[in-house]
């Protein structure tokens, strides 16, 4: 059910008016008194100053104002407190955490998260309080790193946030024609730094203690501004909207060697407010961004899909976010088998996945490594997992190494029965193998065998299928309730659900000489999406009819 920006609009305005406003306005008042209190004699301020100095959180959220003139119309004033939202607050000590350890890390976010202004915030808190810290900033234009008077530039955002501190929490030594000048502010006090670069000159500008690299997935010539910064900094961190697959920000995004740090929408406070418009709850923010832009650019930079803009995307993120706790918007109760399914690592890099479902409702995911490992043991763990979640049967992978899963599931079912456990029954997928029922329709007026290319492309459209149902009866369309899919967020760990709404929308499908479907999982650059192959098997209800073959073990056969 989709919504106009008539009917969102009121419900912003009234939540801005009656939520937001107060809270703001009792912040300021706390703080007005908070500052009276600490202001009545020295040591107080000087006890405040080590405190701060300390905690970096403290600070934040006691000293520290930003700017934003779009509540203006409804009452707010345009220079705000700073409160960190609980996700920021994670997020200040990621940073710290980067800057103990010495490692790079990598910030992934919805638009309009403040990801900057705590960048920068971090880094001006470090240099008032930090000898000698040198901090580098770095965008794909120059506008965008220093302009001054313009809000949007990242320099402007530290000199914004420096001048509305108490001259007493400044640097005694500070004169801003002589300190703060363009692309450079320096600290007279302590011999702090903060610079700013841009285009292919990021990160050749010396070294630093921290480098931020702005919406770096738009920065152009990233692997030369790499090979740069690799030799200004120990810690460099990349943040950005996703800009497709494919790209640098991509591969580091999923290439295991950076910490990452996720900004959904979801968990920001002042966007994830729900009321009940039609019968429904919906998030009014995020109905008034599909409300206002494209497809395109709300999946990439609201939803924090890097595949919304490759061409032939399968499953679009729109469905993917449609599918959180479906079986609530539409009033479902979970019923019907318990099914898993397994997807078996193919190299060092990859990880096995199980997904769990009961019925249409996703309840189960998990990921783990498979290295160190072999067959037999990711088998006993996708056992163990059914028992305890009463699943009685899951489907594997058997193209590659999976293939050995039968045999020790064989194995493992035996040992289970000597001890009165009950048995688990596998069943293979074979991705490669011919379709399912040939002679059916799946899709109308085509024959099965003549619309797919093999097994693989026929359960990922199935799946497709499911997700697009689901957003079908979400926009009021008659629906038959067995064939949706609901990814339950009240079962799934968090992050594991974050990374599946991102692996469900890589997969890309285009046909091959024949007419018929042929879909690629794994686009160029874009890592394996164990988590979604896992689901789709999971979903798949095929059991392959085959003549079961000895198991040999040993001097016994089963």
């Amino acid at each position: 059910m989709s919504y106009s920006i008539e009917e969102i609009a009121p419900l912003i305005k009234e939540w801005t008016i009656n939520t937001r406003l107060p809270e703001v306005i009792a912040e300021m008042t706390r703080r007005y008194y908070y500052r009276a209190l600490i202001e009545q004699n020295e040591l107080s301020r000087q006890a405040e100053i080590y405190k701060c100095s300390q905690d970096p959180i403290h600070w934040f959220n006691h000293w520290v104002w930003t700017y934003d003139p779009r509540g203006m119309p409804f009452g707010l004033p345009a220079n705000i407190p700073f409160v960190l939202r609980p996700g920021q607050v994670d997020l200040v000590h990621w940073l710290l955490e980067r800057e103990s350890t010495q490692t790079h890390g990598l910030i992934e976010k919805s638009r309009d998260e403040g990801m900057s202004y705590v960048l920068l915030g971090f880094y001006l808190h470090r240099w008032l309080y930090v000898d000698g810290f040198a901090g580098g900033v770095g965008s794909r234009k120059e506008d965008l790193v220093d302009k001054k008077g313009d809000p949007k530039t990242l320099l402007h955002k530290f000199r914004d946030m420096f001048s509305k501190l108490p001259d007493w929490m400044k640097p005694e030594g500070f004169v801003a024609k002589v300190h703060d000048n363009y692309l450079r502010i320096i600290n007279p006090d302590n011999g702090s730094t903060v610079t700013g670069e841009a285009g292919d000159n990021i990160g050749r500008g010396g070294r630093t203690t921290m480098y931020f690299l702005d919406e770096w997935a738009f920065v152009e010539r990233q692997e030369a501004v790499d090979a740069a910064i690799s030799q200004n900094t120990n810690v460099h961190i990349k943040g950005s909207t996703p800009n497709g697959i494919g790209d640098r920000f991509y591969q580091d995004r999923f290439s295991g060697r950076y910490a990452v740090f996720t900004m959904p929408w979801r968990l920001n406070p002042d966007k994830n407010w729900q009321v009940e418009l039609r019968g429904k709850l919906i998030y009014p923010w995020y109905e008034k961004q599909v409300a206002t832009l494209d497809d395109v650019v709300l999946a990439q930079e609201v939803d924090i899909n890097y595949a919304a803009s490759v061409e032939g995307v399968l499953i679009p993120s729109a469905w993917v976010q449609s599918a959180i706790d479906a079986h609530k918007k539409l009033d479902i109760r979970p019923s019907g088998d318990r099914i898993g399914g397994l997807d078996v690592a193919d190299e060092g890099k990859d990880k096995n996945s199980f997904a769990g479902r009961h019925g249409v409702v996703l309840n189960y995911l998990d990921t783990w490594s498979g290295k160190g490992d072999d067959i037999f043991g990711t088998t006993q763990k996708a056992i163990d997992i059914c028992l305890d979640l009463n699943i009685r049967a899951f489907l594997y992978d058997a193209d590659g190494l999976g293939a050995g899963v039968r045999g020790d599931a064989r194995v493992i079912n035996e040992r289970n029965e000597d001890q009165g456990i009950a048995e688990i029954q596998t069943d293979p997928f074979r991705g490669s193998g011919s379709v399912h029922e040939p002679d059916e329709e799946m899709v109308e007026a085509r024959k099965n065998i003549d619309f797919f290319a093999n097994l693989k492309a026929q359960m990922w459209w199935s799946l497709r299928m499911r997700f697009q149902n689901t957003y079908r009866a979400l926009n009021g369309m008659e629906y038959d309730p067995d064939s949706i899919i609901s990814l339950s967020s009240d079962d799934l760990n968090e992050s594991e659900l974050k990374a599946l709404t991102v692996e469900l929308s890589q997969p890309t499908y285009t046909k091959n000489g024949a007419g018929k479907i042929l879909v690629n999982k794994q686009p160029a650059g874009a890592a394996s999406p164990n988590r979604a192959d896992s689901v789709m098997i999971c979903f798949s209800d095929v059991q392959e009819q085959e003549t079961k073959q000895p198991y040999v073990a040993g001097n016994r056969i089963f």
